[in-house]
């Protein structure tokens, strides 16, 4: 299936909402960036992918990490970062990122704001992806190898980090139904049928385009 629509994820911690967009790339044949944003971001930006990885999708503001006055770069490309905070740093790094990859061409972008970086780009259909406590028990108890007894302190704590970060850099919340086109709950529909929900959606999409009509 062709497709011009860049498609950010958002997901709730064991929704399985990594899964559904790697395999919606997969169907739609278009780029899949998740920790692959982070490899991008370290060659745009000359912020070395170590610190990208230990600061992804984390709204760490402590006094350590407000004391940290530099990041380890490589060649020039990093210095317009060096002058801001560590946090602002590692932001604006996966921002611009987000920017140019969807300014080459569809593709699905999981998690880092990338509803709100985009908010004014013509052609993203953004996603948010959820389930019960009991099915993201069972998806990390299952897949993940979590310990049983601390599933749902796991849970929390993923979540919690996740909104934190997003409450922080974006002007919507977390989670909210308002901040996306779509809201689609794994339990109820599954894997199979959220990614084909997502694919009906964005053919729906393009074809009111196609015919000059408002997206939504």
């Amino acid at each position: 299936m062709a497709t011009q629509t860049i498609i950010t994820v958002g997901r709730q911690y064991g929704s399985g909402g990594r899964y559904v967009a790697k395999l919606l790339a997969e169907e739609l044949d278009i780029p899949f960036y998740d920790k692959e944003l982070l490899a991008e971001a370290s060659k745009d930006s000359g912020i070395c992918t170590e610190v990208l990885e230990n600061y992804d999708e984390k709204n760490t503001r402590g006094l350590l990490f407000s004391l940290i006055s530099g990041v380890q770069t490589h060649g020039d490309s990093g210095t317009m970062y060096m002058d801001m905070p560590l946090n602002h740093k590692i932001f604006l790094a996966q921002f611009d990122t987000i920017r140019r990859l969807a300014d080459k061409g569809p593709c699905v972008i999981v998690g880092r704001c990338a509803d709100y970086v985009l908010r004014d780009h013509e052609n993203v259909l953004n996603v948010f992806i959820k389930a019960s406590q009991e099915d993201r028990i069972k998806r990390i108890v299952t897949y993940y190898g979590a310990d049983p007894i601390k599933a749902e302190e796991i849970l929390k704590k993923a979540d919690k980090q996740r909104a934190s970060y997003y409450n922080y850099y974006a002007t919507g919340t977390w989670g909210d139904v308002s901040n996306y086109d779509l809201c689609v709950d794994t339990g109820t529909l599954g894997i199979p049928g959220t990614v084909e929900l997502i694919k009906k959606c964005v053919r729906i999409r393009e074809k009111k385009l196609e015919n000059g009509e408002e997206a939504w």
